[in-house]
């Protein structure tokens, strides 16, 4: 007797661009704005949903602030292969310079559940890190 397995699986390929925000800052009351924009990219042969998000953000000071959530900006994308899923946020700290990790939680179409981390970046002013 054999048992077939399905070898279709979900790749996610992370991508994120960083921009601050003059306009909604206020470095006088030490409040720096940062808006990032997400790329998900499907790489795999597998359609896969985001569940939920965890993010650690870290001031320049190591204060940390965790989010969880369910999906992004109010939606939980379904992803299919070699399609690509973007939004844009936002996030506000206390120092001119910080950084952002976390990950997301995701579902496949098999009903598989993986973890997908999203690499750490740097938040800075520009030009004020060599």
């Amino acid at each position: 007797m054999s048992s077939a397995t399905n070898s279709q699986q979900a790749h996610i390929i992370i991508n994120v661009d960083v921009n601050f925000s003059a306009e909604e800052s206020a470095p006088e009351h030490s409040y720096w704005v940062y808006h990032y924009h997400i790329s998900l990219h499907n790489t795999g042969t597998a359609a896969a949903t985001l569940l939920t998000r965890h993010w650690v953000v870290t001031d320049g000071e190591e204060k940390t602030q965790e989010v969880h959530g369910e999906g992004v900006v109010g939606r939980q994308p379904y992803i299919r292969p070699s399609e690509t899923y973007q939004y844009s946020s936002r996030v506000a700290i206390n120092t001119p310079v910080g950084s952002m990790h976390g990950s997301y939680q995701m579902i496949d179409e098999n009903g598989n559940y993986f973890e997908v981390a999203i690499p750490a970046f740097t938040l800075a002013l520009p030009n004020s890190l060599h």
